[in-house]
């Protein structure tokens, strides 16, 4: 394992990610909508929520355990469900969840993923995850998709409801995105200055969408699985959805992407065990509030009803700490975890982990608390959000 003890932040993380991974797949994960503003506000509204530091306080005994949908977690952090996250380095979803599963935390599978549910399980050895469901046309496939979730071993289900029609991102359309990338004259030049990243994928044979080839019916190469997937997002997916998926899982049920206090109130009569706070990175409707600035109103309209979470924007555990004073009871990361990915593979994403942890701990202590479960708006400064 390299010696990462110099790494300090998440930014160091993304610098050397940026530096390592090809260009399509790190425009991937580091991009919004159309101007990027949400995405851009998700992270810089963060920093306007200013915190109270006390002093003279007992700092002893610190605790940052929880539970997220009755799951105990090291910290209020769970990894969130990143497409093409094999692509940001070899096997990248069997690495987060080593990583997460050493950590204490869940980490959360894609339907998007490059390694498949049944891979994730292998390599976990049998320990619980959780899984992202897009709902599709072909409800067959989502019904055989979810009987192979409760095969392995998943422990609680995440619907995604924000991306029924895929949001427009300018970059990947000028970079032609597709998984594995056409050797393209560009792509090659490109590639050519990534050799670390080539050499890990030579070693594996996860180089598409592992829980969609060759179990979608018609899906047999990359020609036809790239017509089947732009097909394929469900643009009818309603309330009613919901509950079919429900009753289909049986155990408990996420739902992502909720940003209106209206739609809160539908996940919370749902019967759903939590929702997210979400407006997908940014990458779906450009113009929309950042995550955190849609939370407060949501955690107090729903939030002795359901848990409510959030994600978007999470770049250190000081964002964690304003986002559970705020309302939200867990959180999730996606771009923090995918830096460390890309930069060092296993290594680097528990390095954005202990990072993250190691800020959430000492601003607590700052702030006068010692167990995470006693933050609340009061470590805040009035009026600063």
């Amino acid at each position: 394992m390299p010696d990462l003890s110099r790494i300090t932040c998440i930014e160091d993380l993304r610098v050397i990610a940026q530096s390592r991974v090809p260009r399509m797949f790190y425009d991937y994960a580091d991009s919004g909508a159309w101007t990027e503003g949400t995405y851009r506000a998700n992270e810089a509204n963060f920093q306007k929520i200013k915190l109270r530091q006390r002093v003279a306080v007992n700092m002893e005994g610190r605790s940052t355990r929880t539970t997220m949908v009755g799951q105990e977690v090291a910290m209020p952090v769970a990894i969130a469900p990143t497409g093409l996250t094999g692509m940001q380095h070899a096997d990248g979803e069997i690495l987060g969840a080593r990583a997460a599963k050493a950590f204490g935390i869940p980490f959360t599978l894609s339907t998007m993923s490059i390694c498949s549910l049944e891979d994730i399980a292998e390599s976990t050895e049998g320990h619980p995850f959780w899984f992202q469901l897009y709902v599709m046309r072909d409800r067959d496939f989502i019904e055989r998709l979810i009987e192979r979730a409760k095969a392995a071993n998943v422990s609680a289900l995440q619907l995604t409801l924000d991306l029924q029609i895929l949001g427009q991102r300018h970059k990947d359309i000028k970079n032609g995105l597709t998984a594995p990338p056409k050797p393209t004259f560009r792509n090659l030049m490109n590639l050519a200055t990534k050799p670390r990243w080539c050499l890990g994928m030579l070693g594996t044979k996860r180089r598409t969408f592992g829980n969609i080839a060759g179990h979608a019916k018609g899906v047999k190469d990359l020609s036809s699985l790239s017509s089947w997937t732009a097909e394929q997002f469900d643009p009818a997916l309603s309330w009613a959805d919901v509950e079919w998926i429900k009753k289909l899982w049986g155990g408990p049920l996420i739902l992502k992407g909720i940003m209106d206090v209206e739609d809160a109130r539908l996940a919370a009569s749902s019967g759903a065990d939590a929702l997210i706070v979400s407006n997908h990175g940014g990458r779906q409707l450009d113009g929309a509030p950042s995550s955190i600035e849609a939370l407060p109103a949501i955690a107090e309209a729903v939030g002795t009803e359901i848990e409510v979470w959030m994600d978007g924007g999470i770049r250190s555990g000081q964002d964690v700490l304003k986002a559970r004073a705020l309302g939200a009871r867990g959180t999730l990361i996606g771009r923090s975890f995918l830096y460390g990915l890309g930069a060092f593979g296993e290594a680097g994403v528990t390095r954005a982990l202990q990072i993250i942890h190691k800020e959430l701990d000492i601003t607590m202590a700052f702030c006068g608390r010692t167990q995470i479960d006693e933050v609340d708006s009061s470590i805040l400064l009035p009026g600063t959000f």
